[in-house]
């Protein structure tokens, strides 16, 4: 079996894995990184948030991601009802990037990845991780190709972005179930005929149907659509009797008053897909000689778009650390590393958890609006969860739940 050996092994060439990976050799460290599967490829989580674009910008893919011309986001339009309510990124508490992108993953992640290669970082397709073994924080992994043939691969290192392929939780036995209820959803594109021109055509929209219950539309600059619906896994079962996602994603549109003119009768570019149960989480985020990032971590709910701000805050913030492990300092993980990722995963499970209670959405609909309310949630959307000086994140676990109780207060006494 040949050898081969490097500083740090990344498993995904995701998002995370790019940005880890690229941070890595900008700095001179000697990466390699194996995935799965052959790019493009399909995948969800298609909205981003501001975050990101500190992480894509210090890991040197911004400009290669900018000449792509993905649709810009700029803020996210919430509906129930008669009832709306938008938020504007460039109109939130403290500093951070104004807008974002909303895009078709497989062409995102293939730019990323292609990028990655063009900076000189070995990257294998088709590559899958099949062994680890450890000894201390020095590994021996086992990969194998689309041929069938296996390699060995020393690594002072290793950081797992393999996102749903959840590898290390799987090989070293670091599954656990999440905290939040089971839900599921249903997805496809469809080529939106029926856009209308400006904003309204390209506003990336989430329609209530239910409090549990939404509509995502995601627009694209290729005149493509995303649509998808989320609820309670058993809701989302019950949209078809024998599993049809077809049927169950053209009746979910059936039920959006706002969206049924556009997509009732505009067929789906690939049979819609299902991901049940997508709620995950780990015993712990790294290792002697690992670490976790992304899905391969922790996912939490796609309400807020908050998937790959994590994976590349892990992905950047791992990179970061094991450079200076390399370097011979002593790092403490625990506290650098997991506290920190586990603290923005916090709050914005709070925020999953009060959307579906309910609370926050009397927050986000209550008139008339709190600009000050609003401008400190709409830090948090924007995913600059770690910036305590917003006490919409540093009281998190109170704050939603008081102002809710509050307004409902307010409307019983009127």
């Amino acid at each position: 079996m040949s050898k081969e050996f490097v500083d740090v092994l990344v498993i995904g060439a995701g998002p995370s894995g790019c940005v880890s990976s690229s941070y890595l050799k900008k700095n001179n460290v000697n990466v390699k990184v194996v995935e799965k599967t052959k790019f493009p490829r399909l995948v969800v989580g298609e909205s981003l948030i501001p975050r990101v674009m500190d992480h894509f910008d210090e890991a040197g893919l911004f400009p290669a991601l900018d000449k792509m011309g993905f649709e810009k986001k700029l803020g996210a339009r919430f509906l129930r009802g008669s009832e709306v309510c938008i938020f504007d990124f460039s109109d939130k508490f403290g500093e951070g990037w104004d807008w974002t992108w909303q895009v078709p993953r497989a062409d995102f992640d293939n730019t990323l990845a292609q990028e990655v290669i063009n900076k000189g970082i070995d990257l294998e397709f088709e590559t899958e991780v099949i062994d680890i073994k450890f000894n201390g924080t020095d590994s021996i992994t086992t990969v194998k190709n689309k041929n069938g043939e296996t390699k060995e691969i020393h690594a002072k290192f290793v950081i797992d972005s393999s996102g749903y392929g959840r590898v290390l939780p799987r090989l070293l036995d670091l599954e656990k179930p999440s905290k939040l209820s089971p839900h599921s959803a249903i997805f496809a594109h469809v080529e939106d005929v029926n856009r209308e021109e400006g904003v309204e055509g390209t506003l990336i929209s989430f329609d209530i149907i239910e409090t549990e219950v939404w509509l995502w539309v995601i627009p694209f600059s290729n005149g493509n659509t995303s649509v998808g619906i989320v609820g309670p896994t058993e809701y989302i079962d019950k949209l078809s009797e024998n599993g049809d996602t077809t049927e169950a994603l053209k009746k979910a549109i059936s039920l959006s008053e706002y969206y049924v003119r556009r997509f009732g009768d505009v067929d789906f570019l690939f049979e819609p897909k299902h991901l049940k149960d997508y709620s995950c989480s780990v015993k712990s985020l790294f290792g002697d000689g690992f670490a976790l990032t992304g899905n391969a971590s922790e996912f939490l709910d796609p309400v807020f778009s908050s998937g790959m701000a994590f994976a590349t805050e892990g992905g950047m913030t791992a990179a970061k650390l094991a450079i200076r492990q390399l370097n011979g300092e002593k790092v403490d993980w625990q506290t650098e590393f997991a506290d920190y990722i586990l603290y923005g995963v916090d709050v914005f499970t709070t925020y999953v958890k009060e959307w579906y209670t309910g609370n926050l959405q009397e927050l986000f609909f209550h008139q008339p609006e709190n600009p000050d309310v609003k401008k400190k949630i709409c830090a948090v959307l924007a995913g600059y969860v770690w910036n305590k000086e917003n006490p919409f994140v540093k009281k998190h676990d109170t704050v939603i739940k008081n102002l809710a109780n509050l307004i409902k207060t307010e409307k019983q006494q009127q």
